[in-house]
């Protein structure tokens, strides 16, 4: 293939099964808050003891300073999310309602750096075989495009339904598909031999989820993904680099300059229509929610606010109240 040196039947099978499960997780996590707390809270406890020290330790392919600060950052926004969910006052705190969006630009921040660290290597490093070149720039400052278009975080509510998710009306799905780009774009620059779980299946586990299971909750659902393959990939890293289902990537500066290219277009194009928007509807991209006008931002609200309580019957003034209503 362009993108992956050959895939054997059995790795699509499994692509399969860490595609299925990290929705099934993702869904049984944000339905119930002691699974919540289960795995983003107890489980990465006993891990970091036990298990991580070990598994991802110096040498191995989730050694590096990266893989150790994206999992704990990648829980911190979980349990940040949790935080905003079930405490109604910190979901009508304005300062509070900024954390969701400083968490993921500083995720976003995180793999800008290591894309533009990766452009001067070559060959193995950590247990990662890098091929580093012009792609690497262009996909950092795609990254920083995709950083500067977040927008719209004061607008973040939680759904009135049993799960009580983090619903952010203004996060649309171009600018959810331009981060699906340079995230993949990321991963298979920086540890292709890992892109086909972490870039592909990792990246529709929760852009499924926020277009046909639960919309306006992509962060959360991107949050809780991503948590879950990290932990599992710290604790296991041979699954994606030696196991029989690991995939490695063609390592092919056509296709890691095509790749990087994709990403940089699809972000240039949401800055330009953000630009626009700013400055055609006079918005302020640091106060106000942009796509406001669009039916898929109502359509996302309106599905997530509380209904209207009915309003009960007035009782009757006094005991002529009936007669005066009554015809003559």
């Amino acid at each position: 293939m362009f993108l992956f040196d050959s895939i054997p039947w059995y790795s699509w099978v499994m692509w399969g099964v860490v595609l299925a499960a990290l929705i099934v997780l993702n869904e049984v996590t944000r339905r119930w808050k002691w699974a919540g707390i289960a795995f983003f809270v107890a489980l990465p406890a006993v891990l970091t003891v036990f298990v991580w020290p070990t598994t991802a330790g110096e040498g191995s392919s989730t050694g590096t300073w990266f893989h150790w600060v994206k999992v704990y950052s990648a829980l911190a926004g979980c349990l940040g999310f949790m935080l905003l969910r079930y405490v109604p006052r910190l979901s009508r705190n304005r300062w509070m309602l900024t954390f969701p969006a400083l968490i993921l630009a500083i995720n976003i921040g995180e793999a800008v750096v290591r894309d533009f660290e990766v452009a001067g290597l070559q060959g193995m490093h950590d247990g990662v075989f890098m091929v580093g070149g012009p792609w690497n720039w262009m996909n950092g400052v795609a990254g920083i495009l995709n950083l500067l278009t977040i927008c719209g975080w004061a607008g973040i509510i939680v759904s009135r339904d049993r799960s009580k998710d983090m619903i952010w009306p203004d996060m649309l799905w171009f600018w959810i598909i331009a981060y699906d780009l340079w995230n993949f774009a990321y991963v298979y620059n920086c540890v292709g031999d890992h892109a086909f779980y972490a870039g592909a299946a990792l990246l529709i586990s929760c852009t499924i989820p926020a277009f046909f299971l639960k919309k306006g909750a992509w962060l959360q659902h991107r949050a809780h993904t991503l948590a879950l393959w990290m932990m599992f990939t710290m604790a296991v890293p041979t699954f994606v680099s030696s196991s029989q289902f690991s995939v490695e990537s063609s390592h092919d500066p056509v296709a890691l300059f095509v790749v990087s290219a994709l990403s940089l277009a699809s972000n240039i194009a949401v800055a330009v229509y953000q630009v626009r928007v700013i400055v055609t509807r006079r918005r302020n991209p640091l106060r106000d929610e942009l796509y406001t006008h669009l039916p898929q931002y109502r359509e996302v609200r309106d599905a997530n606010l509380a209904p209207e309580a009915p309003q009960a019957p007035q009782a009757p003034l006094g005991p002529d109240a009936d007669r005066t209503l009554a015809p003559a």
